[in-house]
């Protein structure tokens, strides 16, 4: 464990500059902090856009980022076709637009969802592209060349639902939730060779368990408890911690939840994570146990206004979260305590980020609130782009700002007045 715990001290202690490169769904850190010098306050269609490139087919998946690079997938709305899609960071130019799988028969999805919803891994030499069931693959960043794939990597997401785990890096691992309704497990594959490292199938006895019910849409995140790295992922019915070498089950907590997707956070020896997503919940765990730690380790929880999508943002002693319909609650990390809750426009998919000491909240209207963390709800600004759904979550590198639409992609900085 030595490997990992010094990979996560080495990520965790990266100096804040602006930050280049954006490898996963949520950032460096995996929590939604960003260490950039600035951001932009202000723009529109007309105002601080650098570029803005037409993405063709469908795709939720948020952009990655590794130098000059910015990778993302999409597919084909009837998800017979699955692409992989690289644009030059600094110019918008086209740099890889290649088809990955073809599928016969998908599944039905949920309308607001696409086939091409987990969010891509990358690193100094690979990317790593994910569309759940139907296919994992690894390919050379600069040439675009396949270096190994994976077609055996299947659960049955549900007719109407569809795939939206996303996947890790850890170490030389990668590392993805399947969680079906007829398979449940998180799997560890050599990063280079896509052989399985370690299987480790959920804990949960789900043989009471409706089928509908076992199914979850999150995925996992690498926290440094103590000298020990954990990896924590949310599953239906079960909240578990995981040896990252080995995927020796550390501890679980049973809960009644299933369909959650929001990435768990750490902080002040808590993980905090949603369950449920019909009747969301927010649950801190101390992070400490061994076993079963369902009735010892559970410090608090909070039902009201707890979102379905949206990923916590921890800041200091405050934990942020908006709900689907736009409920942001500001509550104590330690107690749970709500320190206020107000309601901003729009329905909210995205994960916030906590950059420059302000928060970006995004809706799926294309309306991004920026507010600052406090004791009060401070609006910063707003800023409005042309109406296009986003459920993306928002990338960052450097000074910029980019922002997946339904449609295209957006590089957002401070450009100087004409």
């Amino acid at each position: 464990m030595r490997i990992a715990a010094a990979s996560l001290l080495l990520l965790l202690s990266q100096p804040l500059a602006a930050q280049v490169n954006w490898p996963q769904f949520r950032g460096p850190h995996g929590n939604g902090h960003v260490d950039s010098e600035s951001l932009p306050l202000e723009w529109g269609e007309s105002k601080n856009i650098c570029w803005k490139m037409e993405i063709h087919d469908r795709g939720w998946s948020s952009p990655v980022i590794w130098k000059n690079q910015v990778w993302l997938t999409t597919a084909t709305r009837d998800g017979k076709k699955m692409y992989a899609v690289c644009v030059d960071r600094e110019s918008g130019k086209l740099i890889h637009d290649f088809q990955v799988f073809e599928v016969a028969s998908p599944q039905r999805i949920a309308t607001e969802n696409s086939y091409a919803t987990p969010t891509s891994v990358i690193d100094e030499n690979h990317v790593y592209v994910h569309y759940g069931t139907y296919g994992t693959a690894c390919f050379e960043r600069q040439s675009g060349r396949k270096i190994w794939e994976r077609r055996d990597l299947n659960c049955d997401h549900e007719l109407g639902a569809g795939p939206a785990s996303s996947p890790m890096l850890v170490d030389n691992l990668f590392v993805v939730n399947v969680d079906g309704r007829d398979f449940q497990y998180v799997i560890a594959l050599d990063r280079k060779t896509g052989e399985t490292v370690w299987k480790t199938d959920r804990s949960v006895d789900f043989s009471q368990v409706p089928v509908n019910q076992r199914k979850a849409y999150g995925m996992p995140a690498l926290f440094q408890v103590g000298d020990q790295p954990q990896l924590v992922s949310n599953g239906g019915k079960g909240l578990y911690a995981y040896a990252p070498r080995t995927g020796k089950e550390i501890w679980r907590v049973r809960h009644h939840g299933f369909s959650q997707a929001p990435r768990p956070v750490y902080g002040h020896g808590l993980v905090f994570t949603t369950v449920d997503r019909d009747n969301p919940e927010l649950w801190a765990i101390r992070a400490d146990g061994k076993g079963d730690v369902t009735e010892s380790h559970v410090a608090w929880k909070e039902k009201r206004a707890m979102p379905r999508r949206c990923s916590p943002l921890l800041i200091g002693d405050q934990i942020y979260l908006v709900s689907r319909n736009g409920v942001i609650s500001c509550l104590e990390a330690q107690s749970g305590k709500t320190i206020w809750r107000e309601r901003v426009p729009g329905s909210y998919s995205a994960s916030p980020i906590y950059a420059c000491n302000l928060i970006y909240l995004f809706n799926d209207d294309n309306i991004t609130t920026i507010i600052r963390p406090g004791k009060t709800l401070d609006v910063v600004a707003t800023n409005r782009l042309n109406r296009a759904s986003v459920m993306a979550s928002p990338a960052v590198s450097g000074k910029s700002l980019f922002i997946r639409t339904e449609s295209h992609l957006y590089r957002i900085e401070n450009r100087p007045s004409p």
